[in-house]
């Protein structure tokens, strides 16, 4: 009997040499490559690419955008291929054939169009139609060959970040390769000699093209797992910019006044939730590129820290945490079982993380009796609102009607069952429900009688007493 698995193998036995500059068709793809949460499915149609203009231009390249798996598809893919496919909220798996002994993916590095949040869409730099790039996924042991190509307007190179390979395939422009000048198309190819979570990222003008968002993860999941499978298992990459309100291109000149942060390329309110079973075993996967940590916290659950950049934690060392930082460089993953029901909070813990559009250069009008200026200002510009006299809380209630610069995201917004969420940046909800099916967006919790708390009118009021 052949098997889907027999039949999507022998059809991606062809020729790899010429996959540079071609996409790759459905019919040759790895079973679950390109699945992806919030709005993007684990088998999505091939990207639409349309190579035009002189090097550097760049291809058009749409990314799909189709329905998140159900628990059946990812229990049969578990079962396929004896790992959990991992998901990358709001971005994509790489898709992959199969060529003799190796794993061929193909990267296609250019400018990319991406919406950071409804109302905001920055001119970025990434890969195959977004940033972070797609995330790269194969097992110990593999054979992987990966093209990337160029249309940056200047040379580029990739860097694999963690992984064992030969010296020459490590992605050092002038040191280790010469670099991939636009319009050229490089391959590199290695052995996968251990496992993990690792990222890739350019090592040629890095400074450049991190900042604009060049990255991706690169996740080898073991020969041999463990006994207790993972359910949901989340790519998560912060990343910090510095896009001046009114603008649409980061800054990569700036050292450490950045005045957005994103998950996947994503700002609350524009991040897609992460939805999960009640009682899932649940990964997450991060890692950072930017400037700074990272103290990424989540609510109503402790998670185990099972896994450096160095490889996997012996079980009797793990580390119960509810926050964990990230710094620069680093990868970590974390396991949880999701036991407890409800919209659950996941974020960074800096607080201007965990916001947009910040303002470094601004007085601070903490206390300050603004109304007189204010009036005579709002007579000029219409709409205009005081700058947080009493707190920042007033701008999440204008956010809808507040007059911004072009391109420009409210500081906190995002719109919950009870009123405004007042945040922003590195911030989304981890959805746990009980007996849920599809993996797709639940919407809100529906809280039982008595759990949610409460105002009361008769409340002792004399301090004295307390």
């Amino acid at each position: 009997m052949i098997t889907r698995r027999d039949w999507l193998t022998s059809a991606a036995l062809v020729g790899g040499a010429a996959l540079a500059g071609r996409r790759l068709s459905a019919q040759t793809q790895d079973p679950h490559a390109g699945h992806a949460q919030g709005g993007h499915s684990h088998h999505p149609a091939p990207p639409a690419e349309s190579h035009h203009g002189a090097a550097g231009s760049g291809p058009s390249i749409v990314r799909p955008v189709v329905a998140p798996p159900s628990r059946a598809e990812v229990r049969r893919m578990r079962a396929d291929l004896g790992y959990t496919p991992v998901t990358t909220p709001d971005g994509i798996t790489a898709r992959w054939r199969r060529n003799v002994a190796w794993k061929e993916f193909h990267l296609v590095a250019h400018e990319v169009d991406q919406t950071f949040a409804p109302g905001m869409t920055v001119k970025a730099w990434g890969y195959n139609g977004g940033t972070p790039g797609p995330t790269i996924e194969a097992v110990e042991g593999d054979s992987v060959r990966i093209f990337v190509t160029n249309h940056l307007p200047e040379h580029t190179t990739v860097h694999w970040h963690g992984l064992f390979l030969p010296n020459g395939m490590d992605g050092v422009g002038g040191l280790l390769q010469p670099h991939i000048r636009p319009g050229e198309t490089y391959v590199y190819e290695f052995e996968l000699r251990q496992h993990g979570t690792f990222m890739y990222h350019p090592h040629a003008d890095e400074m450049v093209q991190m900042a604009l968002g060049m990255a991706g993860f690169f996740i080898v999941h073991p020969k041999r797992p463990r006994k207790e499978p993972i359910d949901r298992d989340f790519c998560i990459l912060p990343h910090m910019w510095a896009i001046h309100p009114g603008t649409y291109r980061p800054d990569p000149m700036v050292m450490l006044d950045f005045d957005l942060f994103t998950f996947n390329g994503r700002a609350f309110p524009g991040t897609s939730p992460l939805v999960v079973r009640q009682d899932d075993r649940v990964r997450l996967r991060f890692a950072n590129v930017s400037m700074t940590s990272h103290p990424i916290h989540i609510h109503g659950h402790r998670f185990w820290v099972t896994e450096t950049d160095g490889g996997q934690i012996p079980e009797s060392a793990w580390i119960p945490e509810t926050s964990l930082d990230i710094v620069a460089g680093q990868t970590r993953a974390v396991d949880f079982v999701a036991d407890a029901p409800g919209d659950w909070p996941l974020h960074c813990h800096k607080t201007h993380h965990a916001m947009n559009a910040m303002g470094h250069d601004l007085p601070n009008p903490i206390g300050a009796d603004l109304e007189a200026v204010g009036r005579k200002i709002s007579g000029l510009v219409p709409g205009f609102v005081e700058m947080g006299t009493t707190g920042m809380a007033e701008h999440a209630e204008h956010a809808g009607h507040m007059q911004l610069p072009e391109n420009t995201l409210p500081m906190m917004a995002g719109q919950g069952p009870f009123g405004s969420i007042e945040m922003g940046g590195m911030f989304t909800v981890v959805k746990v429900r009980d007996g849920i099916e599809s993996y797709g967006d639940p919407g809100w919790f529906d809280h039982p009688d008595g759990t949610v708390a409460r105002r009361v009118e008769d409340a002792p009021t004399d301090l004295a007493l307390w």
